[in-house]
Order: structure tokens, then C-alpha cells, then sequence
């Protein structure tokens, strides 16, 4: 069988020689007369060896820049999701809009919509202008009431009054 001395045992299963003499000392872990550990041994106590990478392959060295940059690249990709969801509702919204402005542009004939309509003078200001009766020959003709407003006339205030004396001796005012 192969054996170890307690520094490759060290290296090869990478913990600290410390650990391998504490084991020693408590009887986990038992050596030959020749102070080395045979491989056996080492595998009952520590497990398997883990294989080394080669020097070959490349090593992935984590910094912190490579950890920002993955934040940054998660960040753009919910960006992108944001901006395609905010596309896909200004597109429906848009649809909507011009739906409504295709009902709009059709309306009812027998409706008045407040475009339509022509500024009237008021009555009040104007009473020359009285609303015309149309006859459209769809409806019968009611009688309307005299829909003025009376308008009061201005009136002059009026004197206060004058005692008998103040008569003769003040002038007219």
C-alpha cells in the first residue's frame, strides 16, 4: 500500500497538518513505524481525495467586478421586460383610444353633441332674440311659454328727506 508522509497528506486532501497530528494524537488516525500514514487509513478517515483541477483548465477567479457585472446584466434583462410590458400596454391603450374615436365620430342623428352646437346670445342681454321654432316635420310643435327674463330697469336712489327749515335754506339737491 501506498503511504504519506503527513505533509502530502496535507496538500493532497487540502486541510491543515495541525488537523492530521490532532487526529493522530486522539487514535482517529493511526501511522506506521516509519511516521508515514498509509493511504488506506487516510481514506477511512478523511474520504475520498478530491482531484485537483488542472493547470490547464481555466481557473474562475471571482472579483467583484464580475459580480457587478452580472448584477448589471440581471438588471438590463428586467429593464428589457419592464420596457416590452410597457409597449404591449401603450399598444392596447392606443387600440382603446381609437376605438372610442370611431364610436365618437358616428353620432346619433337625432343627438346634439356639444360640438355641434352653436354659441346662443343670451336672452337676458338681448331680448330682440327669441329661440326660433324649428319644424323638422318629426316632432309636433308645443307651445312654449314666454321664456323671458325680466330685467330690472334701474331706478334713482332716493332722496333723504328734508326738514321744514332745511327747505328754504339749502339749495335743491
Amino acid at each position: 500500500m501506498k503511504t504519506l508522509t503527513v505533509l502530502e497528506l496535507s496538500k493532497l486532501y487540502n486541510i491543515n497538518r495541525q488537523t492530521i497530528y490532532n487526529n493522530i494524537k486522539k487514535g482517529i488516525l493511526s501511522k506506521n513505524s516509519d511516521n508515514k500514514i498509509d493511504l488506506a487509513e487516510a481514506i477511512r478517515v478523511f474520504g475520498e481525495p478530491v482531484k485537483k483541477q488542472d493547470v490547464k483548465e481555466p481557473v474562475k477567479i471571482d472579483s467583484p467586478n464580475s459580480a457587478e457585472v452580472l448584477l448589471l446584466r440581471q438588471q438590463i434583462d428586467m429593464l428589457k421586460n419592464q420596457l416590452d410590458d410597457a409597449k404591449d400596454r401603450e399598444s392596447f391603450y392606443q387600440n382603446q383610444i381609437e376605438t372610442m374615436q370611431r364610436l365618437l365620430e358616428a353620432p346619433k342623428p337625432n343627438m346634439t353633441t356639444f360640438t355641434d352646437q352653436k354659441p346662443s346670445q343670451d336672452i337676458a342681454t338681448d331680448p330682440r332674440l327669441e329661440p326660433g321654432v324649428k319644424n323638422d316635420g318629426l316632432t309636433t310643435p308645443e307651445k312654449t311659454e314666454n321664456k323671458r327674463i325680466p330685467v330690472p330697469e334701474p331706478v334713482e336712489p332716493e332722496q333723504p328727506k328734508r326738514g321744514w327749515l332745511s327747505r328754504f335754506f339749502l339749495p335743491n339737491g
